[in-house]
């Protein structure tokens, strides 16, 4: 989940920061992303094409501990649940926005058929 914490390295600075700790310890800054990502959601979106243009479809969203299996392999998630695609993973600390990320998983797009989540 490396690639999770380059997502996250400056949100949780800036929250240490904001509680008075300049240069937190490595023990400060895991404890502090493990209590962000726990508080977190990720919002699975993928692009699809919508008259001239393109839009992007809310397919899932995942808290907590529900979105550790899309945390661990992002690609091969993807594939298994919504096909192959032009993926989107935004991830919120409640109303923040904390980072983006894209994934282009090859496959059968098997999202085209599923409804889009409500927001």
């Amino acid at each position: 989940m490396e690639w999770v914490w380059e997502l996250y390295g400056k949100y949780v600075a800036k929250d240490l920061a904001r509680r008075g700790i300049t240069e937190p310890a490595d023990h400060e800054l895991e404890k502090t992303f493990h209590r962000i990502l726990a508080d977190s959601t990720v919002t699975v979106l993928v692009q699809e094409p919508w008259q001239n243009s393109v839009r992007f479809k809310g397919l899932a969203r995942y808290s907590g501990t529900e979105m550790l299996p899309l945390l661990e392999n992002p690609e091969g998630y993807l594939v298994e649940h919504f096909g192959g695609g032009k993926f989107k993973l935004n991830f919120h600390q409640g109303w923040n926005f904390v980072a983006t990320r894209n994934f282009k998983p090859e496959g059968e797009p098997r999202w085209q058929g599923m409804p889009e989540i409500e927001f």
